[in-house]
């Protein structure tokens, strides 16, 4: 009982980034079942404060509190407003979950798919790494630096599998349309994914000395109502046969999130169902 007391987040205080999408949900509702007051942050109030009503009302910890507030990563001033906005209302910040990134969707009806890389427009590809890298990196700047002033803290990564390695191109294959109109998976995801892993590992050295860790979570694919085709590629490439519930993470955030991980530092956490292992 004593070993389980180290995964109890009560008194400490969260943030997420793009926490109003699939997974940021579920990151909250692992931080607010062990007990975390939770910012829930992302670009509109309007969607932060649905998604708090939402996760309130289905998170297993009824004394769990959500917070909704306005943060976009992107810029330097909405990050240091934010910051101020925590130590403000909460006094301190002891988790920062850097979740926000761009789901970039995949047009089929196009004579050149722009997802493919000599098609990749360089807006398109400044947008997201604007987003799901450097986003990262100035919240981690900001925040990062408040706990390591403060008495430490955890900084949580999201990565994917693509961190380490190469996406399959084939699973997004159809039938019946030239070389040209293929869709592939960007090729901004797999930088802005490895770049996370590095930011991860740089974080924790720069700031141990000072309690501040810093570790990466690489998720394999999870099923959210893709098609059957598209399931059928995918599960024959990972050892366990299927792809991911949403709900499956929660354990890693709260293992990586709390004192029960408290020697765990620098670490990229591969949670794919063993695809890299073949």
């Amino acid at each position: 009982m004593a070993f389980l007391q180290k995964f109890n987040l009560e008194e400490k205080v969260g943030l997420i980034t793009g926490a109003a999408g699939l997974l940021g949900k579920e990151h909250a509702y692992a931080l607010g079942e062990a007990g975390a007051t939770v910012y829930i942050t992302d670009l509109n109030q309007e969607v932060c404060e649905k998604a708090c009503v939402e996760i309130k009302k289905n998170c297993l910890n009824p004394k769990s509190v959500y917070i909704p507030l306005v943060l976009d990563v992107t810029q330097e001033d909405s990050v240091k407003k934010a910051l101020g906005h925590v130590i403000e209302t909460s006094g301190k910040i002891d988790i920062l979950i850097n979740n926000a990134a761009i789901d970039p969707k995949i047009k089929n009806n196009q004579l050149e798919n722009t997802s493919r890389l000599e098609n990749f427009p360089l807006e398109s590809w400044l947008f997201q790494i604007n987003v799901g890298l450097t986003g990262a990196f100035l919240c981690a700047k900001h925040f990062g630096n408040w706990m390591a002033e403060n008495g430490g803290g955890v900084i949580l990564n999201m990565a994917s599998d693509l961190s380490v390695m190469a996406p399959d191109q084939r699973i997004y294959q159809l039938d019946g349309i030239g070389e040209k109109q293929q869709p592939v998976k960007p090729v901004t995801y797999s930088v802005i994914k490895s770049g996370l892993v590095g930011l991860t590992k740089y974080l924790s050295t720069y700031w141990a000395h000072k309690n501040v860790r810093a570790n990466a979570i690489s998720p394999g694919g999870v099923f959210n109502q893709q098609s059957d085709e598209f399931v059928k590629k995918l599960t024959p490439l990972i050892p366990l046969g299927r792809m991911a519930n949403a709900d499956e993470y929660r354990g890693c955030i709260q293992f990586l999130c709390s004192d029960a991980s408290s020697y765990v530092n620098g670490i990229n956490l591969l949670a794919e169902g063993g695809r890299s292992a073949w």
